[in-house]
């Protein structure tokens, strides 16, 4: 007596995961159109108009940040986090204590934007490096690169998860109540409002002491770690700038300009030799634990070549510095 066979059971495959959907500024209370604060405005509306521009920055650029495809959108993100938070280093006391709270939270999500960006940075660094290196060599140099782009998937991992997380969408919260003016904004319109246009172009002051301390504290041979300071300090005069220049008048925001440029061009500069001390030092540590020699040799290779850029950013960084100097002398 035979039976006829059951049909095949499918295999049980798990839901997909729902989908993000990235807000938009509305859906957290902010208006359709972005604010543009006057120059005769308190610095409160001015603080508040970058907040929310940087806020959006952050909104367009998430769907880019989290598929992964262009380094690009990521940069743009993680460039936006670090404006926002130096805003509310500088600014963040008109703004109450929530201002303290995001600026810890921004410092949180930096670091896992900046994981990704770092391995962005020396992936692209590492191609164009081998790029022109003999053909017995390539095999090699694929493999080499190979190991880091195993190890930004997992950080891109990581950081997935951080942009789908509860912490991630309160912090966006937190930020677009900064940014929202409230009712009545504090002088807005009159003339003490118009009067206090001054301090936030002095406040380019207290970052520019920073970098001129930090500048007078090397010695003819700076560490690596020192240049690296110099950088953040250059960085931050540069935010401040940027800032201020939306409240200045016709005269003080043409200086602006000028410092923004020249704190760019040496923000560049010592981003540069950054890149080729973090770059020589992954190529060392690579050649230590490697044991394929092929790969090792291109290592060896490569943190010669860093060695070079390294110290070709040293012989540039000092005249940049002082371009900097003479752009916020004329200003202040």
């Amino acid at each position: 007596m035979s039976t006829a066979s059951s049909p095949p059971v499918p295999p049980v495959r798990p839901a997909p995961a729902a989908r993000r959907v990235t807000p938009v500024p509305e859906d957290l209370g902010l208006p359709a159109t972005p604010p543009v604060a006057a120059p005769e405005d308190p610095p409160t509306t001015h603080v508040r108009a970058r907040i929310d521009a940087l806020l959006r920055t952050i909104l367009a650029h998430e769907p880019g940040t989290r598929a992964g495809t262009d380094p690009e959108e990521l940069h743009q993100f993680r460039v936006a986090t670090r404006r926002l938070r130096s805003v509310l280093k500088q600014s963040g006391a008109q703004l109450g204590p929530t201002a303290v709270t995001v600026r810890s939270e921004l410092s949180w999500l930096g670091g896992a934007l900046g994981e990704v960006r770092d391995h962005d940075v020396l992936i692209e660094a590492l191609r164009a490096t081998v790029a022109d290196f003999e053909d017995e060599d390539q095999q090699a140099a694929r493999a080499l690169v190979a190991v880091f782009i195993a190890e930004r998937g997992k950080a891109k991992r990581r950081l997935n998860r951080s942009l789908t997380g509860r912490r991630y969408d309160s912090l966006l919260q937190s930020i677009a109540q900064l940014a929202r003016t409230p009712d009545i904004e504090p002088d807005a319109g009159t003339v003490a409002g118009r009067e206090e246009r001054a301090p936030l172009v002095d406040s380019v002051r207290k970052p520019y002491r920073k970098l001129g301390k930090a500048v007078a504290k090397l010695g003819p041979n700076p560490s690596d770690e020192q240049l690296h300071k110099v950088r953040i300090r250059g960085k931050r005069l540069r935010y401040a700038a940027e800032l201020a220049r939306s409240a200045a008048r016709k005269k003080d925001a043409k200086r602006l300009k000028a410092v923004v440029r020249s704190a760019k061009s040496l923000q560049s500069v010592l981003g540069d030799h950054q890149d080729a001390v973090v770059a020589a030092d992954r190529m060392r540590e690579l050649s230590r634990t490697q044991g394929d020699a092929a790969i090792g040799f291109i290592a060896g290779r490569i943190a010669e070549r860093e060695q070079v850029r390294r110290n070709r950013a040293r012989a540039a960084w000092p005249s940049a510095a002082k371009r900097v100097d003479g752009a916020v002398k004329k200003l202040l």
